[in-house]
């Protein structure tokens, strides 16, 4: 099967293109014919010898990648699916999810069936990005209706989930992105948006019973100048360290890090909302399994509108 491994991080050139044999399955995998893969931060970091690199670094050579979409080819007799279903979900994060190939043996535990007014590509966003979405908001935050929620980079990929699914769960949503992002933020349901370009976070009229900080660095010392006392701030990028954590306690905001893992009960949730059409995947750029490298540039420049899809 083609696969693109890594045998030691760097840039775009340690992608290499190669042959492996198909993989196995246990009783509890499926081996799925994939059709899409989503492209996400931690791909990139990972990459260049960030994100997750130190976790997996005693498996080189790697196989990147976690989202996919595809056909269900072989099911292993407890994995619940059959041959022929289409299915989609975050493999093994933040372990070794082997997704860059055309075939992934994938625990039928972190899957859902991929509903069917959705494409591969739909699907395939819907994973990482989604998931990190729904378990930072709905698990960690518990937000409810009626509550003041901010999404910090809305028009990227966790942050125009982020922004679908607080709005589906009633919560008034405000989201910050650059100016010429604004109509796209408003139009997946944001009831405010914030250009983010000079903003004065200090002198902000907003407050916040739950600000999601999907930038990192000094944007939690922002999160926290606009988050109500007794409120929830979670940073996915980075840590808080000891420093601003303090600062949060000073102010009596709950501030913490998350990272999203698989889930499979969590993805059918995913799906169902999908189906349903209460949140929508949205694909702005597509590349062929060939130009993953490009994929991997677009990604890294940091100015991705929605998610990045490979397709096979």
């Amino acid at each position: 099967m083609k696969a693109i491994i890594i045998n030691e991080p760097g840039d775009t050139k340690k992608l290499v293109h190669t042959e492996l044999p198909t993989p196995s399955i246990n009783e509890d995998q499926v081996l799925v014919q994939v059709k899409a893969i989503s492209i996400n931060p931690v791909d990139v970091k990972s990459r260049a010898g960030k994100g997750v690199f130190g976790r997996l670094k005693e498996e080189l050579p790697l196989i990147l990648g976690w989202d996919i979409s595809g056909v269900v080819v072989q099911a292993g007799s407890n994995s619940g699916f059959k041959k022929s279903d289409e299915v989609f979900g975050m493999v093994n994060f933040p372990g070794h999810g082997k997704a860059y190939a055309e075939y992934v043996a994938a625990p039928a535990a972190h899957l859902a069936l991929k509903p069917a007014n959705i494409s591969h590509e739909e699907a395939a966003a819907a994973t990482l990005a989604a998931l990190t979405a729904y378990q930072a908001i709905v698990h960690n935050a518990k937000v409810r209706p009626g509550q003041n929620v901010l999404a910090h980079a809305a028009s990227g990929g966790v942050g125009h989930y982020a922004v679908q699914i607080a709005k589906h769960l009633g919560a008034n949503v405000t989201g910050t992105s650059s100016t010429k992002n604004k109509d796209f933020v408003l139009s997946l349901g944001a009831d405010a948006h914030i250009d983010y370009h000079g903003y004065n976070w200090a002198e902000s009229p907003y407050s916040f019973d739950f600000v999601f900080d999907t930038v990192g660095g000094d944007n939690i010392d922002n999160s926290l100048e606009v988050a109500k006392s007794g409120g929830t701030v979670i940073s996915i990028p980075t840590g808080l360290n000891e420093a601003v954590t303090e600062k949060a306690k000073a102010k009596g905001v709950n501030g913490y890090f998350f990272m999203v893992s698989s889930n499979g009960d969590d993805m059918k949730v995913i799906a169902d909302w999908l189906a349903k059409g209460y949140i929508k995947s949205h694909v702005s750029e597509t590349f062929a399994f060939a130009d993953m490298d490009k994929a991997h540039l677009h990604v890294e420049s940091g100015r991705t509108v929605g998610k990045v899809v490979v397709t096979l």
